[in-house]
């Protein structure tokens, strides 16, 4: 019978913000690793009656890292390609063309996104802290905190996440549940 390493529990000087931004990272990272490599026709595949592609969702994530960290949580524009887009008139724009957009573009624009995102989020942890208010308030009048921001952006990242498994394995039968360590973004 052999002995299980322990797994090793978080370190009690690591803050709560700290901790928050590992797993939003290990989640973006598991995201790069289940899109990575892909094709046009890999970006593009569908699966069952779902219209979904791998391209579109993408390109979606990158749309939601400037609205959900740069917009509302540091009060900024979304910048480009968003800024220019009619999403009144096409709601879908993001999937619509992400599924059009080449593999190089759509992998680059996610990745601008999140290196915006994880600047915008150090400057806001490092002005607001974590119980700090976003740039935003809901209808309701609640101001979420940056921890809120933070948590939200996790789950963006775990539900689509599961959606890119899925794909995935249609695609070209990769399965796995997380990013090997040395996997980069």
């Amino acid at each position: 019978m052999s002995e299980s390493t322990p797994q090793s529990s978080p370190s009690t000087t690591t803050s709560e913000a700290d901790s928050l931004l590992a797993v939003l990272e290990r989640n973006r990272r598991t995201f790069a690793w289940k899109t990575s490599g892909l094709d046009e026709s890999g970006l593009r595949a569908t699966t069952a009656a779902s219209s979904m592609t791998l391209g579109g969702l993408i390109k979606h994530v990158a749309l939601v890292e400037a609205d959900w960290l740069a917009v509302k949580l540091a009060g900024r524009e979304h910048g480009a390609p968003w800024d220019s887009v009619d999403f009144d008139a096409d709601p879908d724009w993001e999937w619509r063309t992400g599924a059009l957009d080449s593999p190089d573009d759509v992998y680059a624009l996610w990745r601008a996104a999140v290196d915006r995102s994880r600047e915008l989020v150090s400057e806001v942890i490092a002005e607001r802290g974590i119980d700090g208010p976003a740039s935003f308030t809901w209808p309701n009048g609640r101001t979420p905190s940056v921890r809120d921001m933070l948590l939200d952006m996790i789950e963006e990242y775990a539900r689509h996440t599961g959606h890119a498994d899925i794909l995935r394995e249609a695609v070209d039968g990769c399965v796995g549940e997380n990013a090997p360590k040395d996997f980069t973004l």
